[in-house]
């Protein structure tokens, strides 16, 4: 059964950084363009960025600048760092594979606040 493990977020201030890595199975992972999504309250799922199996990267308007994909493919593993965050970061973070969409994990929580 396919499992998307995201890890890595919390509280943190306006202005703050956090690093959230998604882990996946093999078999899911490998060979596969990776995503990072958020839903906030209320909102719908969105993509904020993506990257390839060779590291070419995509980002919305809103993250770009801020935000950085990266990948291990040793690890299976998709990271998202995020710098600057701002109150409306604050979202559900989860990981996927935007062209072949498998079952999603249980997202990680990102509050921005003071």
């Amino acid at each position: 059964q396919v499992q998307l493990v995201e890890s890595g977020g919390g509280l943190v201030q306006p202005g703050g950084s956090l690093r959230l890595s998604c882990a996946a199975p093999r078999s899911t992972f490998s060979g596969y363009i990776m995503g990072w999504y958020r839903q906030a309250p209320g909102n719908q799922r969105e993509l904020v960025a993506r990257i390839t199996t060779a590291g070419n990267t995509y980002y919305t308007d809103p993250v770009k600048g801020r935000f950085t994909i990266s990948r291990d493919n040793t690890k299976n593993t998709v990271y998202l760092q995020m710098n600057s965050l701002k109150p409306e970061d604050t979202a559900v973070y989860y990981c996927n594979r935007p062209y072949s969409v498998v079952p999603w994990g249980q997202g990680t929580q990102v509050t921005v606040s003071s």
